[in-house]
């Protein structure tokens, strides 16, 4: 709207302006313009009489010209200004308006159709916008009805936009996040050697996602996840490991207590997996005490999605393997 007024404001001025210029030979009354006159080692300055203007129109008309139009660009650029600021302020109130719908689409459970306004604005260069959007391709990638090409396809897609986030600002705490997250999830087409070399970058992106964010308690959770991977890694996938690389990713089931520990400490039970990992973390530790405690937890919570029932199973199966006394 701003910009539309824009070129009928500057016409308006211009026809203002000219208004005040010189048409043909007209003397102007008592006006003297000084001129230099140059003369021996020195220089005086002589004014012009009305009649010498008369005899010299074509000096003033530029000269007036020339400030009229240095007035008219003054008007111009403050008009210009303006309109930036505006349109600057309107951009920000537009991302801002798209977020609170993402934000709501996601927590309504809306996957597809969230993943559907987000990808309108896939060239933004937002990094709040765009690690939702590369959330946004995952969870679509983890759909039933997603055929395998359709998931591969989602997958790259998701690290693509995770990486750009990323580079618009290295200062969010969810960009690192999710592309770490999308990193892993990549890994899984590519081997089993790229997969152990992503791991050190899993590993410090989520470290960096906690350290601009210790109160994010899916961060903290996912740390868990990667320590818990290696200290259960297979033995064949470790001796690879160690061909492969002079120090090769580990990790301890003590270490991925602490992170799980630590999640449910900052948000208690925010995720059902949480509470099955700790249920496992103390099974492998030999505390079944401690494990049917949190394997009971998992069995009960509320099962809001598909993850959330697959872990009551796996929670119940757990339960019927022992007698929970430690």
């Amino acid at each position: 709207m701003v910009m539309s007024q824009f070129p009928r404001k500057v016409m308006a001025l211009a026809s203002r302006l000219w208004r005040f210029l010189p048409s043909g030979r007209v003397a102007v009354p008592g006006l003297r313009l000084p001129t230099r006159v140059t003369g021996g080692r020195g220089s005086c300055v002589q004014g012009l009489s009305g009649s010498e203007v008369i005899g010299n129109p074509g000096a003033f008309k530029r000269s007036l010209i020339f400030s009229a139009l240095s007035y008219l660009g003054f008007e111009t650029y403050q008009l210009l200004s303006s309109a930036a600021v505006v349109h600057a302020t309107a951009k920000v109130f537009r991302v801002e308006e798209i977020l609170q719908q993402a934000d709501y689409l996601y927590e309504s459970g809306e996957t597809e159709k969230l993943y559907q306004l987000l990808t309108l604005y896939k060239e933004s260069e937002d990094a709040e916008l765009l690690w939702r959007l590369a959330r946004a391709s995952r969870d679509v990638a983890q759909l039933s009805r997603t055929s395998e090409e359709e998931k591969k396809a989602l997958v790259y897609e998701a690290l693509e936009y995770a990486k750009r986030a990323l580079e618009k600002n290295e200062a969010s705490f969810a960009a690192h996040k999710w592309y770490a997250i999308c990193i892993s999830d990549v890994g899984d087409y590519e081997g089993i050697k790229a997969k152990i070399a992503n791991a050190y970058v899993i590993k410090e992106h989520f470290e960096k996602a906690i350290e601009l964010n210790p109160k994010d308690a899916t961060s903290i959770h996912l740390m868990g996840v990667w320590c818990y991977t290696f200290a259960e890694m297979p033995w064949y996938q470790r001796r690879i490991a160690n061909m492969l690389f002079a120090a090769p990713p580990s990790s301890t089931y003590e270490e991925a207590l602490g992170y799980f520990q630590r999640a449910e400490q900052v948000d208690p039970n925010f995720y059902s997996k949480n509470l099955l990992l700790l249920g496992k973390t103390y099974l492998k530790l030999q505390n079944k005490k401690l494990a049917a405690f949190w394997l009971l937890k998992a069995k009960d919570y509320p099962a809001h999605t598909q993850e959330d029932k697959q872990v009551q199973a796996e929670a119940t199966q757990l339960l019927t393997g022992f007698s929970g006394k430690n």
